[in-house]
Order: C-alpha cells, then structure tokens, then sequence
C-alpha cells in the first residue's frame, strides 16, 4: 500500500474511532451482578410479556402474572404521601381480599402513572377491566404496578392492546421473561429462589424484582414479586411479609430517595407441603426462613445494581440503647454522601462515620464507641485504635464488599442496612434520566 493509501486508511479509522467515541454508550452492567438464578416453574403461575411501546418501541415493558384460583395473597407497599395510583389501588383491593378467584399481577416499565390524577385512576381501572377480560376474571383480583417516569399520563391503551397476545402467550417458564421486562434503569435482571423441606413435601419459593436508584428504607424505588406452591393462608402470608420487609427491603438504601410506587407482593398457590397456620409452627418457621433468604437476596441485588455502584456495603450497628437507635445510627451512614463518596474513593475516612453516627439522633458515647472495618479495629475508646495503619484501612477500602461496623456502647440492640458507594456515575444516569 502507497503513502496515499496508508493516510486515507489512517484517516479511516480515525474517524471510525471518533464516532464510536462519540455514540451513546449503552447501559453497562454493574460490576456487582451476579449470575441470574435458574428460576423454576411455580405450580399455578404463569406468566407472559410483552412490547407495548410505553417508553420504548424495541423492549419487552409488560409483563402479566397468573395465579390460580384459590391462591392466597398478600402486599407491602410504600408509605409515601404521593402514592401512585396503582399503589392505592392495590392496598384497596387487598384490604377486602377473599379466598375464592384467582389473580392477576401486570407490571408495566417506563411510566409510574404517579402524580397524574384522574388519569391516574383512569389507566389503573381500564388496565384492570382489560386483564380481567382477557383471562376472566374480576377486576377486582386485578393488582397493576407501573414504574419509571413520575408525572407523565401513562398511556393504558398501549397495555390493554396487548392484553390479548399476553394471554395467549402466558406459560409457567416465562419468569426470568418477566424479570427483564419490569426493568427501567437497572443494568441486570433480579431473580432468586429456594427449596425447603417441609414434613416430606418440597416447597418452592421464586420471586424476582426491579430497582436500581431511588432506593431508600420505606422501601425503595422497587418492585417485588415473590411466588410459591406453599400451602399457606392470606394471613400468615401478610404477617410473614410485612415482618420480613423490614429486615430487607426495608434495610437496604441507594441514594435515601422514596419512591411513589414501591410494592411487594407475595402469591401462594397452596399446592405443595403441610398446611401453615403461623409462623410459630415448625412448618410456619421454615417456610419463613426459606422465604427470608430469597427476599434478602433479592434486596441485596437492588444495592448491587445501585446506579454507578462499585461496591456493596454492609453497615453494622451493635451496642445501641435501643432497636429504634440501632436503625437509626445504621441509617445515617448507609445514607452518608460523605461516607458512601468516601468508600467510592476507597479512602478509609472513619471520621465520616463519627460525623454520621453522631448526626443519627441515636444516643451514643464518644468514648465508649467502636468503629471496625471489616476486622480492622479503626478506632476505640473516644480515640484512633492503638495499632491501626492508614495504609491497613486503604488496603481494605480496595475491596468490592465492605463491612462498616459501629458498637455505640450504650445497651444491647443491634441493627443491618445494606448500601453501596456513590460514583459519578449516579450523576450522570440521573442527570440524563429523562433525556
């Protein structure tokens, strides 16, 4: 090849650089991810999804559960004043439940028909007469979720014109489909499950779940559905869900934003092991335990999808006064932008955890308190820790998952939070989240 050549080859390839430089970059995922679980079929559960266009055209955005008759049922949802129409819809709905029917969950991504109005209730009611005419059934046992834009009229006669195609499509094999297609800013799937034992009989548990920012205690900007063949009633199945929400969902924080449209909801096909009257009973606590373990998994991989997140941070408060005290001093680190910047930056800036511990509310003692990275002691005794090395604390500030523990040296309680580190990147995913 001549010298012309070589310099329009040059040329070229300059500007192939140049435009891949400049094209949009797509979503990368986050370091975090795990593996996807291999969600099994749950017997009396199927689901279906599909391309309605809400936000945008080349995506599944819809995603329909049905759960057969005599399922029990039950819901946790935010406490926000500005509760999505969906939201008030569903808390309506479950508050006067009865056992016969069956149900049906559709989840739409791209718009949270929050802070719309009328409208609001409008698309919530026409989307529940269309699913309840599609696969026959009342209204009623119609249950809607929508996520993403807040203020924007959702437009609901995209989702009922594909109502028909979901029907026809639902199969018991389509839950990792479901999964992918209630996502909005989140770069990875969320899905998780358990098998129990239970007098003999196999019990199965599956649930996935959406959320990635606007995730703080109370509960997040998320949405969670978890399925099982247990034979349970709408009572206890309430009772276990509300308890086990606060030690998980409600124990997890992005960014300390409440969204308007956070919602849990739990079906129970009543088709495999014992009968489970309470959570006291021996079949009551392991079916409550296998179900701990997949709604904690499922709140863990909200944090590890954090927007920007590089590392998950698990914070641990002992020694405090009281339970109240205990989530507090938890709260006001995992909320910290000054901590959560700091672990980003891998700097092992433990004065930002007195400045967050003290903040809090929670009673605490400046000499007796106890701050530990991992297993490093950092500090003791109102005073740096005899023995501690910055460079020890940087050493371990280097890994992806970090523990931040806090001992306030005032009674017995003690409390969990989960976060992760803010990075630039949350600015720019938020910045531009409606461009």
């Amino acid at each position: 090849m001549g010298k012309g050549g070589k310099k329009k080859a040059l040329k070229t390839r300059i500007a192939e650089l140049e435009a891949q430089l400049s094209a949009p970059a797509g979503p990368a995922v986050s370091p975090l991810a795990p593996a996807f679980s291999d969600l099994p079929p749950i017997d009396g559960v199927r689901f279906a999804t599909a391309k309605a266009g809400i936000k945008q055209r080349d995506r599944a955005d819809v995603m329909l559960a049905e759960i057969a008759a005599g399922s029990a049922i039950a819901g946790v949802f935010t406490s926000s004043a500005t509760r999505s129409a969906a939201v008030l819809d569903c808390q309506a709905k479950l508050s006067r439940r009865t056992a016969s029917g069956g149900w049906a969950i559709l989840v739409n991504s791209g718009n949270a028909n929050a802070f719309t109005g009328a409208d609001g209730e409008t698309a919530v009611a026409a989307i529940c007469k269309g699913v309840g005419q599609a696969l026959g059934l009342a209204p009623s046992r119609v249950l809607t979720s929508s996520t993403g834009v807040i203020g924007q009229p959702l437009a609901h006669d995209r989702i009922t014109a594909v109502l028909d195609k979901l029907a026809t499509k639902l199969s018991a094999e389509r839950m990792a489909k479901a999964a992918r297609a209630i996502m909005t800013t989140d770069t990875f799937p969320k899905g998780a499950t358990r098998s129990v034992e239970i007098d003999g009989e196999t019990v199965t548990i599956a649930g996935i779940a959406k959320g990635s920012g606007m995730i703080a205690p109370d509960m997040a900007t998320m949405l969670g559905y978890v399925f099982t063949d247990a034979r349970i009633g709408d009572r206890p199945l309430q009772t276990m869900l509300s308890d086990l929400t606060k030690r998980t969902f409600n124990a997890v924080t992005v960014d300390g934003d409440t969204s308007t449209s956070d919602t849990v909801i739990a079906a129970a096909t009543r088709r495999a092991g014992p009968e489970i009257t309470s959570a006291r009973t021996t079949a009551g606590k392991a079916f409550k335990a296998a179900l701990h373990e997949v709604l904690h998994d499922l709140a863990l991989q909200l944090v590890m999808d954090g927007e920007g997140a590089t590392k998950l941070v698990e914070v641990q408060v002992t020694g405090a006064a009281n339970t109240l005290d205990a989530r507090r001093a938890a709260r006001a680190i995992a909320n910290s932008p000054l901590v959560k910047t700091a672990v980003a930056g891998e700097d092992p800036n433990w004065g930002r955890v007195v400045m967050a511990v003290g903040k809090s509310g929670a009673r605490a003692d400046r000499d007796r308190l106890t701050i530990r990275f991992g297993e490093i002691t950092v500090a003791e005794n109102g005073r740096i820790a005899e023995g501690y090395t910055e460079e020890a604390g940087a050493a371990y500030m280097t890994r992806d998952r970090i523990t931040l523990a806090v001992d306030l040296g005032m009674g017995q309680a003690a409390d969990k939070m989960w976060t992760c580190d803010l990075t630039a990147r949350y600015v720019e995913i938020n910045a531009d989240y409606r461009s």
